[in-house]
């Protein structure tokens, strides 16, 4: 009999960990093709018009990184638990409580200067969606509930209650049956540059990429994260507090989605609207795999998901294509570089296993 054993490997070269996922999303761009290929699309003439939506004026690259500030932060959002091999699927819902948080106070405790408004709003959408977050934590770390269930479950609860709000109390008398929130006075508003829609949220993203970084490669707590994640038994015999530390992770998880949250409200549509979270939570997971788990790469590759984003737009106009089809795409990259990143770590050997006698009697 033959079988197939998975070995650690002890070490890697450099080149080896650069080599692997560059190799794996051009599989998956390949495989990609051949889905352009079944549907009737010549590939090249495909990908092309991706390029071309995406690069071929200013409007398309500022959509570029419009789209990238949210997938940053709802990648970070859920990088910091898989570190510690805690699987948040939830920061689309906790991008909505924070969006939810953001519409609140500007309602309810509206302050007409921008400084005040912003340090408001910065805090509620951070608390309401750390602690959307930091429920699933405290489910895991207190009964050992699976937190895949309870986030990805929680994600349809946040988005249910925007909507009633969105229909229901918060909805503006002046948008002629329309499902959308009042607009948010100017106080309330992210800065935006110049006739783009890319706002002040850029700054958190990176902020939050550079402090996450730093934490996870140079603070004491970073490290109490690896090795939960890399070896929980060590962990627990070296007197770290496991409950804890879920807890804490998926409470900051939660409040740097929530973040976007505030983001996509005050800085980019300045109302609340149904459908406005666009999928940003389940493409931030995506890039959280596609970076490593390393936060300094994740601004870089949120902004290439943008470019399929925006060009995805073009292959609907131009080649007929639904946008179902670039999300499958994104898919087809995912796996490849999960599957590059097992290979990196594991080597795959053939062993000859001699038959038992019950078999040799079969």
């Amino acid at each position: 009999m033959i079988r197939l054993k998975f070995e650690p490997r002890l070490d890697n070269p450099a080149w080896v960990n650069v080599l692997i996922p560059v190799a794996a999303v051009v599989f998956g761009l390949f495989a990609g093709g051949l889905l352009f290929f079944i549907l009737g699309v010549n590939p090249f003439e495909a990908y092309w018009a991706v390029l071309n939506g995406a690069f071929g004026s200013i409007y398309g690259l500022s959509e570029i990184v419009t789209k990238a500030i949210p997938i940053t932060l709802t990648a970070l959002a859920g990088l910091i638990c898989y570190k510690m091999l805690i699987w948040n699927i939830g920061a689309e819902g906790q991008l909505c409580m924070g969006a939810i948080a953001t519409v609140a106070v500007v309602r309810f405790f509206f302050v007409d200067n921008w400084a005040v408004m912003f340090v408001i709003m910065f805090f509620a959408a951070g608390i309401a969606g750390g602690l959307w977050g930091g429920l699933a934590g405290f489910l895991k770390a207190r009964w050992n509930v699976n937190e895949t269930i309870t986030t990805l479950m929680l994600n349809y609860v946040a988005i249910n209650i925007s909507e009633y709000f969105i229909y229901g109390p918060w909805k503006d008398p002046m948008s002629w049956g329309f499902p959308f929130t009042a607009n948010f006075p100017d106080a309330a508003r992210l800065w935006v540059w110049g006739n783009t829609r890319i706002h002040a949220g850029i700054f958190i993203a990176l902020a939050a990429a550079m402090i996450l970084q730093v934490i996870l490669k140079r603070s004491k707590w970073g490290y109490e994260i690896r090795v939960i994640g890399e070896n929980p038994r060590a962990a627990r015999y070296g007197g770290m507090d496991i409950a804890k530390n879920i807890l804490l992770v998926t409470f900051i998880g939660g409040a740097i989605a929530g973040l976007a949250g505030m983001g996509e409200i005050a800085g980019l549509h300045g109302r609340m609207s149904r459908g406005f979270t666009m999928g940003y939570g389940y493409t931030g997971i995506t890039v959280a795999w596609l970076s490593r788990l390393s936060p300094i790469y994740v601004p870089l590759v949120s902004f290439l998901l943008g470019i399929l984003l925006v060009g995805g737009d073009t292959l609907q106009v131009v080649m007929g294509l639904p946008m179902a089809s670039i999300q499958i795409l994104q898919g087809l990259i995912l796996f490849s570089v999960l599957a590059a990143e097992t290979l990196s770590r594991f080597r795959i050997k053939i062993v000859r296993v001699s038959a038992g006698p019950a078999e040799e009697a079969k």
